[in-house]
């Protein structure tokens, strides 16, 4: 699973990265369908899986959304919303795809007067599934949303950003009042996924470069968190496919971490704590020791 960013997705879905994109306060776009599905048949080049920004789909057509230990079929219309926090592939499952989505960063957000913080809001927040199954009504109700942004994003207007900002937050309101699809999954595909999942975000941390980079997922519950699975969920799947707990996987990569820096670089020990999580020297002193039986400074 590799990560997408703004520069991959415009590669991959039109060809055409526009000049200047990270240097935009925030960024938004919005898109057919239609079009990108005919790009990637056309390219050859499948969905990525995993973004660093905001997405909203309204979607028309037969699809399947899969996620660490869930998989989610969509039938005809639904709204599916995903961040950056929560890896996710998406599967088309028939020709006939069509409607909307835009892309967005969390910056775009930013100038609005109420403040808003995307993660703190239901849709976005770990551990749910925001996919919605919407009827015919309600499907022509947001597509209508999502054709006035379509026209906007085009337009000359000096606020036309501001009034983007409006509509994208009537859908996010839109889909936090409906109910989630329902999820299937057969345990052992889930299991797998949840597996693959979690290396990927584990080796998504190294290399550590302190001290402008810092560990971020050190904890079990970290990565349960991000997976949206339970805690103890991941642990036992985790024991069941590896042999060992979800601290031991994260303890061992962590030393294995610090060995490399203690070895290979001329970072001070209490540089090399600070880049992998620790707020103590000691505590980190006492973690290696517990590991290797040998301080941070006799390995070295």
């Amino acid at each position: 699973m590799t990560r997408s960013t703004l520069e991959d997705f415009y590669r991959e879905a039109t060809g055409n990265v526009p000049e200047g994109i990270n240097k935009e306060l925030g960024h938004f776009n919005i898109f057919k369908i239609a079009d990108t599905v005919a790009r990637y048949k056309a390219t050859g080049t499948m969905p990525y899986n995993r973004r660093s920004y905001y997405k909203i789909s309204m979607i028309s057509g037969r699809n399947r959304a899969e996620y660490a230990d869930k998989v989610i079929e969509i039938e005809q219309n639904a709204l599916l919303f995903a961040s950056p926090k929560i890896p996710y592939h998406y599967v088309p499952l028939d020709e006939n795809q069509a409607g909307y989505f835009c892309i967005f960063t969390e910056e775009f957000m930013v100038p609005t007067k109420s403040g808003v913080v995307l993660d703190e809001l239901p849709i976005f927040r770990s551990g749910g599934v925001p996919i919605f199954q919407v009827h015919e009504e309600e499907a022509e109700e947001i597509t209508g949303i999502f054709r006035k942004m379509y026209r906007e994003i085009g337009s000359d207007y000096t606020y036309k950003y501001d009034l983007l900002r409006n509509y994208l937050m009537e859908v996010i309101h839109f889909g936090q009042k409906l109910q989630p699809l329902n999820v299937t999954q057969p345990a052992h595909t889930a299991a797998t996924r949840i597996t693959s999942l979690f290396i990927e975000l584990l080796e998504r941390q190294f290399p550590v470069e302190p001290p402008q980079q810092r560990l971020q997922l050190r904890a079990a519950k970290d990565f349960a968190d991000r997976l949206a699975v339970h805690v103890n969920h991941l642990n036992k799947v985790l024991k069941e496919n590896t042999g060992k707990t979800t601290t031991e996987l994260i303890s061992n990569r962590i030393v294995q971490e610090a060995k490399i820096l203690l070895k290979q670089t001329n970072l001070s020990v209490s540089e090399i704590a600070y880049g992998l999580g620790f707020e103590e020297v000691a505590h980190f002193s006492n973690f290696f020791r517990k590991q290797t039986n040998l301080s941070p400074a006799a390995y070295r």
